[in-house]
Order: C-alpha cells, then structure tokens, then sequence
C-alpha cells in the first residue's frame, strides 16, 4: 500500500512538472511579432431561419397527422402524404 501511494505521488510531480515545462515553451513559441498588423473583418453572423407556427398552420397539420395515423402510414410514406396533405390545406388528395 504504500508503495503505490508513493509512486502515485511521482506521476503526479511528473504530470505537473510535464505542464510546466510544456506551458514555458509554448508560451515563448507563440509571442506575436513586433509589427503589428490589422485583423481581417469578420463577416456579419447570419441568421438562423425560423419559422413561425400560426394556429392556421397548426390545426392543418395536425389533421394531416391524424389522417396519416387512420391510413396507418409510416416511414417516407407517411411524410409524403403529410406533405402533400398540407400542400391541399388538410385535405388528402
């Protein structure tokens, strides 16, 4: 038992030490230079296209949904039908 409480004391002096080191010569590895120069402009961030479900909307796709579950559909079957269904206004075609 404590010969594995002292070697565990060791790896954790090593990994600490590996870090330190590590961080020195990056640290000297990444210094700017002495020009200075301008950053590139980033471009506007877009925004994310959202829809908005108006009640109309809603109610049309819910009785597309119930129309598919009657029809047992499943799979691309049934989204091509609550396609098509909502294309009509709720109505199967």
């Amino acid at each position: 038992m404590r010969i594995a409480s002292v070697l565990t004391s060791i790896a954790v002096a090593g990994f600490i030490a590996t870090g330190a080191a590590t961080a020195a010569t990056t640290a000297a590895a990444t210094t700017a230079p002495a020009t200075t120069t301008t950053a590139p402009v980033a471009a506007p961030a877009k925004k994310a296209k959202t829809t908005v479900m108006t009640p109309e909307k809603t109610a049309i796709s819910k009785q597309c949904s119930a129309l598919a579950d009657a029809q047992k559909l499943h799979g691309k079957a049934r989204e091509k039908f609550r396609a098509d269904c909502k294309k009509n206004g709720g109505k199967a075609t």
